[in-house]
Parts: structure tokens; sequence; C-alpha cells
């Protein structure tokens, strides 16, 4: 049977079994591979995706539990059109390695959209399950406080 799914904001129909993980339905069905695998116990933060606005591990969501509208990191910004947040990583020079870096964006943008003047310890808060092994953390947070600002004046 087919799961019809709306991922930034264009539909899909797949037919796939109910407990295929929406990572795998994103990255091998529908070939939007900005989401990473990381860890597959949702302990990483690299598959991170949003559902209806909703940071979520897309490793630990299977393709029958989606309850709503998915957006990727490819759902955010295009490299001609940069959202607002992925401009500010750009101008802090948040990534070295980049494996981790599209869940870290969703994470944060989901941040942004329920706390739109975050403290350091909100940041540190919401983006603890998002692990840099390359330790850009002191960036990630500037980043986020650069983009908090910008989008106030947007």
């Amino acid at each position: 049977m087919a799961t019809t799914l709306t991922i930034n904001g264009k539909r899909h129909s797949v037919e796939l079994p109910d407990n295929v993980p929406l990572l795998w339905v994103l990255r091998d069905e529908i070939g939007l591979t900005g989401t990473k695998f990381g860890c597959g116990v949702a302990a990483c933060g690299a598959c991170t995706v949003q559902i209806d606005g909703e940071a979520v591990r897309s490793c630990q969501v299977a393709l029958a539990d989606v309850w709503g509208e998915v957006t990727t990191i490819e759902g955010m910004g295009t490299p001609e059109n940069l959202s607002i947040l992925q401009r500010a990583w750009v101008d802090h020079q948040v990534a070295q390695c980049g494996y981790c870096q599209s869940g870290q964006l969703m994470q944060a943008a989901a941040l942004l959209a329920s706390n739109p003047e975050p403290t350091d310890d909100d940041i540190d808060d919401a983006m603890q399950g998002n692990l840099c092994r390359c330790g850009t953390y002191p960036r990630i947070r500037a980043a986020i406080h650069d983009a908090a600002s910008k989008m106030k004046r947007a």
C-alpha cells in the first residue's frame, strides 16, 4: 500500500513497509541526501528533520508514524538563496567537517521558531542532543544568536 508524504512542500508517494525509518525514506526513496545517518539510535542528531515544525530524529520515526509535513535541510534554503540561519552558519564559519550540520541547522531552526530570543542556556538545552565531533559549539551558539537578531529585524 502506498503512503503519501508532504516533504518540503511537495507530495511524494512511496510503497514501503510501515516500519521503514523516515531517514531511509528520505535518502533512499526520495533522494534527499542532506539528512545524514549518524548513529541510528537518536543519540547524535545528524538525522534531525522537522515534522510540522518539531525537530525529530528521522532514524527513529517510522514511515507509518509521520504525522505531518516533513521539512529537511533541502527545504530550508538553496545555495543561491540561503535562509537567515544558513547565512549565519556561513558567516560564523560553523561547519568544519560538515557532517552534523544539516541536523544542527534543523534543530536550531526549530528552536528559533519556538523561541525567537534564546539565551545561551536555551541554546545549550535545545542543541544538547546534536553532537559535533569537531567541537564547533561556540560558533553554533554565536550563529544562532546572530540569526535570531537578524530575524527580529527582518
